[in-house]
């Protein structure tokens, strides 16, 4: 998920914004290689007929052991790129040193390096590019279908250990692989310094190459543990999801994936609030002014030396630059990203697979809620219009006022929340799925559980929580944040979405073993509802009111 920060903006949005306020994810840590033969042990991958296949299994850098339970087998921890620290510190990754024996693959590996936020403790690992592989307890002989699952938390914090993919593995049959990405500065930082060289490409997108360089694994390794590597679907929620529309715009990719799911993603437009959109894909220029401004006050600034002095810095000191100014996220313009995903999916060139695409009905109710908590200000209807006042012309602000006041919504954050998600989350969600369709089949949905279970260790705020951003993961995974479906009712929609979600991998059509139907997308308003009460077509145009969004200026 998108971690919750206070942005510094020009203007009048100053006035209430500034500073870092949450970051929502909790970490594990590392893993370690045991010595030992067990070379009789090792997994024929598919192939095993057993009640549950082995627990080691031989990948092309070494045998790794994980640990399997009534309904699945985990492995953890296992290195699919060398460790980007030094003089590989801005580098594209490079390949894992092989190692001899058997490695202990039933811990975590280490959180990528980041700054510590409210609920999180900092990282200051930059040996972490581990991923995590989850399989059905007994795999059989069919190759299963792979998804690879892309984390979100706006590119500056999270890991792929915060998300249990044993349910989804075994109620789906699919093969779940969940790396982590270098993170913030380490990952995403762009500077003259750093291009070439070291760099396969322009610096700016480190850590959207650590995902392609886990796909390239999975390519590998896949048969290994089960899995098919002709048929991989890649998906992720916000920062995950724009990761996934990075990947589909990125020319190296085609050929890495098949299908691909986008969750919450903010990969087109700039309507973000608060603050500026710093974690969407920006173009070059901006990136790197922010990469020669943090070199600078870093003492990096002699352009013969900045690359090397960038990589003497203590990665505790580079963390805490990774959300100043610009921030992090994709680097639009030359290298890996020639075209941002928004001229991408609007010219077609991207790579062509289908797609499944949605948000959660009450996507901004989450942001305001942490800001709330972490501030210990609740928003009041002065507070309301100073925000919308930062967004929109006198003459919008004024209409958008008259059509969302105050006295319609349980409090003033229920207000600016249900602003923020229409203007800025279900509308333009329309735009993306129109370019893509022209070209690909799309499956648009949204999930609409408004009672779905709130965060374990944060404040719920004065008004409901609704579908909140981020609420489907707890459908999908054993999330580390999130309690789970509480009631029969959630239970049955998780097996549902699970249901969704393992088809498409499976054949590119959600559809099928007698779940609810779930028509293409067809340019109109009409998508998928997820929900307790109704699964089936719900216009997601009327619910947002598009209609009005599309007369306002901003």
């Amino acid at each position: 998920m998108k971690p919750l920060h206070r942005h510094r903006a020009p203007g009048r949005r100053t006035r209430r914004l500034g500073g870092v306020v949450v970051l929502l994810t909790a970490a594990l840590l590392s893993g370690a290689i045991v010595g030992g033969g067990a070379a009789d042990a090792l997994s024929p991958g598919r192939g095993d007929h057993g009640p549950a296949a082995s627990t080691v299994v031989r990948t092309d850098a070494g045998a790794v052991r994980g640990r399997v339970d009534s309904t699945a087998r985990v492995f953890q921890g296992i290195p699919y790129a060398a460790p980007p620290e030094h003089d590989l510190r801005w580098a594209s990754p490079q390949p894992a040193e092989p190692w001899r024996g058997v490695r202990d693959a039933t811990r975590p590996g280490n959180r990528c390096a980041q700054a510590k936020g409210l609920v999180d403790e900092a990282s200051d690992h930059e040996d972490c590019l581990f991923l995590n592989v989850t399989t059905p307890r007994a795999t059989g002989k069919r190759k299963l279908p792979v998804m690879v699952w892309l984390h979100g938390n706006g590119f500056i914090s999270g890991a792929a250990s915060l998300y249990g993919a044993k349910r989804l593995a075994a109620e789906g049959d699919v093969i779940v692989v969940s790396p982590n990405y270098r993170l913030g500065i380490f990952g995403f930082l762009s500077h003259p310094a750093l291009d070439h060289g070291k760099a396969r490409n322009l610096s700016g997108n480190f850590g959207l190459e650590d995902q392609q360089a886990a796909l390239r694994w999975v390519r590998r390794n896949a048969a290994a543990f089960g899995g098919d590597p002709g048929n991989v679907t890649i998906f992720g929620e916000s920062a995950g999801g724009t990761s996934v529309c990075a990947q589909l715009a990125a020319p190296t990719s085609a050929g890495l994936f098949h299908r691909a799911i986008v969750q919450s993603a903010e990969c087109t437009g700039e309507k973000w609030s608060p603050g500026p959109p710093t974690w969407f894909p920006l173009p070059r220029a901006d990136r790197q002014k922010h990469g020669l401004e943090v070199a600078d006050k870093l003492g990096c600034d002699n352009p013969a030396k900045a690359a090397s002095c960038l990589r003497d810095v203590d990665p505790a000191i580079l963390a805490k630059w990774s959300d100043v100014g610009v921030g992090s996220g994709p680097t639009v313009g030359g290298g890996f990203l020639p075209l941002s995903p928004e001229r991408a999916f609007a010219t077609g060139r991207f790579n062509r697979v289908p797609v499944m695409q949605g948000t959660t009905r009450d996507e901004h109710h989450l942001f305001t809620a942490a800001i709330e908590a972490a501030t210990e200000q609740v928003t009041t209807p002065e507070s309301y219009r100073e925000q919308l006042a930062a967004l929109f012309s006198p003459a919008d602000l004024r209409r958008v006022l008259a059509r969302y006041p105050v006295a319609k919504f349980h409090s003033a954050g229920e207000a600016l929340s249900t602003v923020v998600t229409d203007w800025a989350w279900g509308c333009p969600a329309q735009g993306r799925d129109s370019a893509l369709a022209a070209h690909t089949p799309v499956y648009a949905y949204e999930f609409a559980d408004d009672t779905a279970p709130w965060f374990k260790t944060l404040r719920k705020p004065n008004f409901p929580t609704g579908a909140f951003h981020g609420a489907e993961l707890q459908y999908l995974f054993e999330d580390e944040q999130l309690p789970g479906p509480q009631t029969p009712a959630q239970h049955r929609l998780s097996s549902t979405v699970i249901g969704y979600w393992s088809r498409f991998a499976a054949t590119g059509n959600p559809n099928g073993d007698g779940r609810p139907r779930w028509m293409p997308f067809q340019g109109d308003g009409w998508v998928q509802s997820l929900a307790t009460t109704t699964i089936g077509k719900t216009d997601r145009n009327a619910e947002h009111q598009c209609a009005f969004w599309n007369t306002i200026d901003s």
